[in-house]
Order: structure tokens, then sequence, then C-alpha cells
């Protein structure tokens, strides 16, 4: 087996990784969102914008 980040061959101590490094390369990718799989469901761009626009207004408050 061969490390998924740089494809030498693995370490037991940092299976499936070739060391710590590649390990913490893994999982900067998963914490920034790289292996984010991308939707094409209407219904999650809906809920994006809502949560924008909620966003936003909390942000800039309009006057009552």
């Amino acid at each position: 087996m061969s490390c998924p980040i740089c494809e030498k061959p693995t370490d037991p101590t940092y299976r499936p990784f070739c060391s710590k490094r590649c390990a913490d390369v893994d999982l900067a990718k998963w914490l920034t969102g790289s292996y984010a799989i991308p939707s094409t469901d209407p219904d999650d761009v809906d809920e994006l914008l809502d949560a924008l626009e909620e966003a936003r207004e909390e942000d800039d408050p309009k006057p009552h």
C-alpha cells in the first residue's frame, strides 16, 4: 500500500500515510473542506442563500 498523499510506501506508525507530515497534509485538507463533495441539489443552494442572507442581516442589522 502506498501513501495517498505522496505515493511513498506507508509507515505502520502513520498508516495509511508514510509520515506525520502527510497525515497532517490530509488533516488540513479535511479541515479546509478540500474533500467536500459539491452538491447539485437546488434545496442546498436555497439553504445556503438563506444562511448568507441571515449572516448579512446579523452583521448589518436594519433599523426598526
